[in-house]
């Protein structure tokens, strides 16, 4: 009974894939799109950029308030990234938030916005005060807003370059903002 379950089980299968019917009729055009930049193939989005300068003091807070020059949209996002070493002449920035672990406990970068600001802050189980001044002062942010039509797909915003790259970001394009605080 079990081979001839198995025997019948296989010709359905081979049944089934062999089944394919006519390609069906060609769809409707669709819509034009919005004409892209001259000379740019592919995804042409333009995302915002800021670059802020921060020194994370005790009067401050050990935070940075900024305003966006233009409110966002609600359903926009945006990413954060600190200069954390030059190498070889080379920037390195890293996505916030980054967490680093010190003999007197962790230390934070973090961030959080509204559609109106962003906030860049110290955060964690360490006390700011005994930091050296290479973690609290001169430091440099860099703020990039993903528009709301930003295309899904595979890509790893801790990439700086593959986040500039695909959005088309030059160094120019980041606009110094100054702390509100």
């Amino acid at each position: 009974m079990n081979k001839i379950l198995t025997i019948f089980a296989l010709i359905g299968l081979v049944a089934f894939q062999a089944c394919e019917g006519p390609e069906g009729p060609m769809g409707p055009q669709g819509e034009q799109g919005v004409q892209g930049a001259p000379g740019t193939p592919g995804v042409n989005i333009v995302g915002t950029t800021y670059e802020v300068d921060l020194d994370f003091t005790e009067e401050g807070q050990y935070s940075g308030l900024f305003e966006f020059p233009e409110a966002l949209i609600e359903s926009d996002a945006v990413l954060i990234y600190r200069l954390s070493a030059v190498d070889n002449g080379r920037d390195v920035w890293r996505l916030l938030p980054q967490t680093y672990f010190f003999s007197e406990g962790v230390l934070m970068y973090n961030f959080d916005y509204t559609i109106e600001d962003f906030s860049i802050f110290l955060d964690g189980a360490i006390d700011p005060t005994i930091l050296p001044a290479q973690w609290t002062t001169d430091q440099i942010f860099r703020v990039i807003v993903l528009p709301s039509d930003f295309p899904e797909g595979r890509i790893d915003y801790s990439n700086y370059e593959a986040v500039t790259a695909m959005l088309g970001i030059e160094e120019s394009d980041f606009q110094k903002l100054q702390a509100n605080n």
